[in-house]
C-alpha cells in the first residue's frame, strides 16, 4: 500500500499572513484603541504632546512595606546600622521621580516642581506606608512619576533594613490621586482628596 503523503487529499485551510517586522498583535482592530502609545499598526510609540498647552497636574501614589515588629522598632530607634532609614528613603523616592523617564520607556521627561515623600509607621501592621507627591506644570500628567517615587523609597527603604530582616514585603503599590490635565480630577475609591491641601504627614 503506497505511503500516504501527509496532508494528502485534504484542502490546504487559509494561510495566515506574516506579520510585519516590529509590529505588534495589539492593534486598535484587536481592541486596543484606547491606548495612546499604540499607533494604528499597533507598534509602541512616544505620545506626541506637541499641541497640548502646558497646565498645573499633581498626582499621589502609595506603596506599603511589611516587616517584622522588630524592625520596625529599630526604625523608630534610630539603630539601624545603615544610618537614617527614612531620610534616605525620602532623598531616594525624590531622585526616582526625577528620574522616571529614564525607567519607563515611553514617558516623557518633565519638569517637575515639586516632590513629597512622606512615612507613616504603623507599629500595629507592623509596616511603614509611603505617600508621595509629584508636581509639575506641563504638557502632560505626573502619575508615573508619583509611582516611581513610592517604589523607590519603598525599595530604599528595603535595602536598608534587609540585613535584619529577610522577610520584607514590598505591596500595595497605586495611585491615589491625580489632578489637572483634560481628564480632570481622579481619586481612588475610598481615599480621601488631599491634592491642593499639602502633602500627607502621618505618624501613626
Amino acid at each position: 500500500m503506497p505511503r500516504r503523503t501527509r496532508g494528502a487529499g485534504l484542502s490546504p485551510g487559509p494561510r495566515r499572513a506574516r506579520r510585519p517586522a516590529g509590529r505588534s498583535d495589539l492593534t486598535p482592530a484587536a481592541g486596543f484603541a484606547g491606548l495612546t502609545h499604540l499607533d494604528p499598526e499597533g507598534r509602541a510609540r512616544m505620545v506626541d504632546v506637541t499641541p497640548k498647552p502646558e497646565t498645573a497636574r499633581e498626582a499621589r501614589a502609595r506603596a506599603t512595606l511589611r516587616m517584622r515588629p522588630a524592625t520596625l522598632t529599630a526604625i523608630r530607634a534610630g539603630t539601624v546600622a545603615k544610618g537614617d532609614v527614612l531620610g534616605v528613603a525620602r532623598v531616594a523616592g525624590i531622585m526616582a521621580a526625577k528620574r522616571t523617564a529614564e525607567w519607563i520607556p515611553l514617558c516623557h521627561p518633565l519638569r517637575l516642581t515639586g516632590v513629597d515623600v512622606e512615612f507613616a509607621l504603623d507599629r500595629r501592621r507592623a509596616a511603614i506606608d509611603i505617600e508621595t507627591r509629584v508636581r509639575t506644570v506641563d504638557k502632560t500628567g505626573v502619575e508615573m512619576e508619583a509611582l516611581t517615587a513610592a517604589a523607590g523609597a519603598a525599595l530604599a527603604l528595603y535595602d536598608m533594613v534587609k540585613a535584619i530582616d529577610r522577610g520584607l514585603r514590598l505591596t500595595n503599590l497605586c495611585l491615589i490621586e491625580k489632578a489637572g490635565g483634560r481628564s480632570g480630577p481622579w481619586v481612588r475609591a475610598g481615599a480621601r482628596r488631599r491634592l491642593g491641601r499639602g502633602p500627607a504627614e502621618a505618624a501613626r
